[in-house]
């Protein structure tokens, strides 16, 4: 006598190779359900205070907007954006931004990834050097301009006390001198900032596998060659997101402009935020200050763009070589 055969329920995937549609499981719908409501309180959040206000940036771009009348305003069409264009203070703000970009972004990664690299090496001891490093960037923007506003004081700040002590005669100070005035909040921003860029590059260099580096010292392959060969290449990717996000930061900055130099001397710090600031909520004028931060997020997708297109080039020539 033989057995009588068993029945089996055919899988989703059998009929999925039928044809027939898969039956769906109530578990999955309702887990499908707890996601979206996990998700509901961000996007409420992503709507209301970034989608939003961007789009309404964008349409009062195009008309007379003021903060001291109710409603958009009578229609301007591109004339916020021409008069932006025209304005020398536009453009010099805008170099100015351009200008701390550049004093800011290489040091904050170049030092970051040599710290990084000397901090893992440590056998003991690492926590204390993520706390040193980490500590100033979670200290609000008032309390580091202040305390850099104090060091850079004339006569008696620190920077002044260690130029009398080395025999230098101290000057007006690093922020009064118009040809001074970024360096010194670029310096006071690389010291508050640089414990981020410093924990990603932590984070990825701690991802690259021990035997590397043994098998290459067992080569016989020196420190330097070992970065070069091993340490560089495994972290190009860290790299890019750090230069990526540092640029995009340094294009945005306001706060220790604001609270250590107020764009001065005259507007020889000024930048474009604060150009901004001031044409909205000084000038009152919500459509021209619109105009002015749109065509400051071109340059700062153009840049990102840009910096995006020469990584993906330089990569395809390494794959070609």
């Amino acid at each position: 006598m033989t057995a009588a055969p068993v029945l089996t329920r055919p899988t989703d995937a059998a009929a999925i190779t039928r044809g027939t549609r898969p039956r769906v499981n109530s578990t999955n719908r309702g887990q499908g359900r707890s996601g979206w409501l996990f998700l509901a309180p961000f996007g409420l959040f992503y709507v209301a205070f970034l989608l939003g206000p961007t789009v309404w940036m964008l349409v009062t771009s195009f008309f007379n907007t003021s903060t001291v009348r109710t409603g958009l305003g009578s229609f301007a069409g591109f004339a916020n954006y021409a008069e932006m264009l025209g304005r020398a203070d536009f453009w010099s703000s805008l170099w100015h931004t351009l200008q701390f970009t550049l004093y800011t972004t290489p040091p904050l990664v170049i030092l970051a990834f040599v710290f990084a690299v000397l901090t893992n090496r440590m056998n003991r001891g690492q926590w204390f050097f993520r706390l040193a490093f980490f500590l100033p960037f979670i200290l609000p923007s008032a309390t580091i301009s202040l305390i850099w506003v104090f060091i850079f004081t004339p006569a008696t700040g620190l920077f002044a006390s260690i130029q009398q002590a080395i025999g230098l005669t101290p000057g007006a100070g690093v922020l009064a001198s118009p040809n001074t005035a970024m360096i010194g909040v670029a310096i006071a921003t690389v010291w508050w900032t640089l414990g981020f860029n410093f924990v990603l590059y932590l984070a990825g260099l701690q991802e690259i596998p021990r035997e590397l580096y043994e098998a290459a010292a067992v080569d016989g392959a020196s420190n330097w060659q070992q970065i070069k060969s091993i340490t560089l290449p495994l972290l190009g990717r860290t790299t890019t997101l750090v230069i990526l996000l540092q640029i995009i930061a340094s294009l945005k900055i306001f706060d220790q402009v604001y609270l250590m130099t107020n764009g001065g001397p005259g507007i020889s710090t000024q930048v474009s935020l604060q150009l901004i600031t001031g044409v909205g909520f000084t000038d009152n004028r919500l459509g021209a200050a619109s105009a002015a931060s749109v065509l400051l997020f071109i340059v700062i997708v153009a840049i990102a763009v840009i910096r995006q297109l020469v990584e993906r080039a330089a990569a395809k020539r390494e794959i070609g070589a």
